[in-house]
């Protein structure tokens, strides 16, 4: 591991990820960051959530944050990969890694709750309290992170206590958990404003949980080749 961890890893076998996975191509960390853990401390529980969609930004792209210039809100977006960009959309947080190259970064679309040995039922319980359905009731596990607002609600991801910092092992990172989806979709971002180049194929999604993510890509009307690209993820 390139960078020395934050008061070591947080339990033995942990597997996070090291600031050079995300030192690479916004596009290849996007699609790789598929089947990845987020694990996020707090009190006594770790949060988490595997994610299943993510949109890869440039500082050329006009659809990115970065290419309306450097200013202090945005100074994680022109460090080394590895650092934390968080911004409010629609009232809500939203979280991204910043990737190779100034002005490039991932943003995390969407995820669903992810529940092993260490982030157990009561974590996904606690995630459900975090983020309840307008009625006040738990939220479906599938639908619970299905967006890049509601990720960061269940995880307890805010603003002003993540945005520009790194990593910390013991308290938020990502984690290879040996996970690798079999097929990816690549298409259109959303959101972008006409004109912002909203046609650039910068958006990925494991196929298996298509129908979890912000926005489903295989809905009716879709079709293959004009409206997305299948990938086979071969190792």
């Amino acid at each position: 591991m390139s960078r020395d961890p934050i008061n070591g890893l947080p339990w033995p076998g942990a597997r996070p990820l090291d600031d050079s996975f995300f030192n690479r191509d916004a596009q290849q960390v996007a699609r790789e960051l598929l089947g990845k853990v987020i694990r996020h401390r707090v009190g006594d529980l770790w949060l988490a959530a595997r994610i299943i969609e993510t949109e890869a930004y440039y500082l050329a792209d006009k659809g990115s944050h970065a290419s309306l210039g450097f200013t202090e809100k945005r100074r994680a977006l022109f460090l080394d990969g590895g650092h934390i960009y968080m911004y409010y959309a629609r009232g809500g947080d939203s979280l991204n890694f910043s990737a190779q190259g100034p002005g490039n970064a991932v943003l995390i679309k969407s995820g669903h709750p992810w529940v092993d040995a260490v982030s157990p039922a009561e974590a996904l319980a606690a995630m459900q309290r975090n983020n309840p359905d307008a009625q006040g009731r738990p939220r479906a596990p599938e639908r619970l992170c299905a967006g890049q607002t509601l990720l960061c609600k269940a995880l307890g991801l805010k603003v002003p206590v993540w945005d520009g910092q790194r990593f910390d092992w013991q308290r938020l990172f990502v984690e290879d958990v040996g996970v690798r989806p079999a097929t990816l979709i690549q298409t259109t971002r959303l959101g972008i404003p006409r004109g912002r180049d909203e046609h650039l194929p910068y958006r990925f999604v494991d196929a298996d949980h298509a129908r979890h993510c912000s926005r489903n890509p295989l809905r009716r009307g879709q079709v293959e080749g004009r409206d997305y690209q299948l990938i086979e993820d071969t190792p």
